[in-house]
């Protein structure tokens, strides 16, 4: 179990147990994620030819090339993983922390963040996540004559995938009654046998169903769908519709 944390506390907490230890384990951690999940690739496929959007918090940029009819910029915080993902040409990957984006305002046609806002260790702070991925997006219209070149709704979605707190079926065995801010494991073996593994302590927030929609309200978000998917909840949102 993690020890509750204060909002003060946040930053240094977060940079000591998960981007420090993504920045040591980022090659083994690259070399264990490669295929693509069912619904991820799907939002991906469906969006029209030449779209632009990002890939927050991309890792090694398994996502980038999914489709290669849009073109995804991808961003890390982790400078070993930006650089893994660098490789997926033509696409982009940058340095970038999820509360401070470097992109420009309502400019983009969709996002996506897999994995990434269980690692902020406050609700502050995630909701200030969703809400800075939301606001890259460009703003919903009521006119639903405005379209896209390849002639769909002028309307920009993200797709959000956190961990779950329902997990009694998996290894983890965690259900709703465990706690949900946990420290989760990632052991590095080492290629010269005589060299003991090392194990490094992850934190997550584990999120119980229904608190990523209610996050996604709170950062100014309107979720379309939502569901259940690999032991986690994900939800396609768009930004609200501003009077």
């Amino acid at each position: 179990m993690a020890k509750p944390i204060l909002q003060a506390e946040s930053e240094e907490y977060e940079d000591k147990h998960v981007h420090q230890v993504y920045e040591q384990i980022a090659s083994h951690f690259s070399a264990t994620r490669y295929k693509p999940w069912p619904i991820v690739e799907k939002f991906l496929l469906d969006l029209p030819d030449g779209s632009v959007g990002l890939d927050v918090g991309c890792g090694n940029g398994k996502y980038l090339g999914v489709n290669p009819k849009l073109f995804v910029i991808g961003s890390d915080r982790s400078s070993n993983l930006a650089k893994i993902a660098s490789h997926n040409q033509p696409q982009v990957s940058v340095i970038a922390d999820n509360l401070s984006l470097p992109h420009p305002p309502s400019s983009f046609d969709f996002a996506i963040s897999i994995a990434v806002v269980h690692h902020l260790s406050t609700r502050t702070r995630r909701v200030g996540a969703i809400s800075a991925i939301l606001e890259t997006l460009r703003p919903p219209t009521a006119d639903l004559s405005v379209t896209t070149p390849a002639g769909s709704p002028a309307k920009a979605r993200a797709l959000i995938y956190v961990w779950a707190l329902e997990q009694k079926h998996s290894r983890r065995g965690w259900d709703e009654h465990d706690e949900q801010d946990v420290m989760v494991p990632w052991v590095t073996k080492h290629q010269d046998s005589n060299r003991a593994s090392t194990m490094f302590n992850r934190y997550y927030h584990l999120f119980r169903q229904g608190e990523l929609e209610e996050d996604i309200d709170q950062a100014g978000g309107v979720v379309e769908t939502s569901g259940y998917e690999r032991d986690n909840w994900w939800a396609i949102a768009v930004r609200k519709l501003e009077p």
